[in-house]
């Protein structure tokens, strides 16, 4: 199966090509950096003209624009880059006959719903970001019958900037950080991620599905927890949403609910205290490696 993974130089990108290419698929990598195939997803007729030419079973879409404060800066950017392209990609898609697989996000919801999110709840995002993301959904919808959008959230892994990288990066210079204790989420680990969205190929799933790992967190757990596996002596100091503010508004309980995932593919996603364990050991190995430990 040819397979082509989008913003392939990111933090999911890079994990999803590794899966597929250990799957046997011939992978195209496609980004707008250097050592990549060159793919300009905002480009309506570059997108058209790649797709008939290598014409892919799979096109996975991983790139956006994830900076969710500079989204409110940038509202032209945000809305080109996660609600324009997707709908290209969505019409090429289907005039190529390639199946299309799309990255959204948990920021689509306001966070006011007590128990985890399912698919079928209604969405009221608060931020550019999530806006545009939901803008995104609704032009892939529009535009193939043949598609999955993937609602993922908290992503952290080893190709790439994340929150747990950023904090320890943080702590490893400080006596204490302030980390917001009122909003809460599921960690997910990138290669949990990629290996979750194989999955879902592999099952030929259609619609819409949340995929994240199992249990839950404040962002305050997930960096205490992070500098407790790395035997850092900072301290983790809790605060509200209201004396962290920020440019993008985020939702308090972004929870999601993975039981159509597992339904669907009959598989569970590990835990998020297992996988970060697994990362903080690449996390610290990289460090070693560069002298930097």
């Amino acid at each position: 199966m040819k397979v082509v993974v989008a913003g392939a130089n990111g933090l999911l990108g890079h994990e999803v090509a590794r899966v597929c290419a250990g799957c046997g698929d011939e992978v195209i990598e496609t980004d707008l950096v250097q050592d990549f195939r060159r793919l300009d997803i905002t480009d309506k007729d570059a997108v058209q003209n790649f797709l008939e030419r290598e014409k892919p079973s799979w096109l996975v879409n991983c790139a956006a624009y994830t900076d969710v404060d500079g989204c409110e800066e940038r509202e032209d950017l945000a809305f080109l880059l996660n609600a324009k392209a997707p709908g290209y990609l969505a019409q090429a898609c289907s005039k190529s006959g390639t199946r299309l697989l799309h990255i959204s996000t948990d920021y689509v919801f306001d966070g006011e719903k007590a128990d985890p999110y399912t698919e079928e709840d209604p969405t009221n995002p608060l931020s550019v970001y999530g806006k545009s993301k939901l803008a995104g959904e609704e032009a892939i919808r529009s535009g193939t019958e043949e598609y999955i959008i993937v609602r993922p959230q908290w992503l952290f892994g080893p190709h790439g900037k994340n929150f747990v990288s950023t904090i320890l990066g943080i702590a490893r210079e400080r006596a204490s950080i302030n980390v917001v204790n009122d909003q809460k989420g599921s960690p997910t680990y990138s290669k949990d991620l990629a290996r979750a969205i194989r999955a879902l190929i592999d099952s030929d799933a259609q619609g819409i599905f949340h995929v994240c790992n199992r249990g839950r967190a404040s962002w305050y757990d997930l960096a205490k927890k992070a500098i407790e596996l790395t035997e850092l002596e900072t301290e983790v100091v809790p605060v509200s949403t209201s004396e962290f503010v920020r440019p993008a508004p985020r939702p308090k309980n972004s929870i999601l609910s993975t039981k159509k995932f597992t339904r669907i593919t009959e598989k569970l996603m590990p835990m998020w205290q297992i996988s970060l364990q697994l990362y903080i050991k690449e996390y610290l190995f990289e460090l070693r490696n560069t002298g930097q430990a």
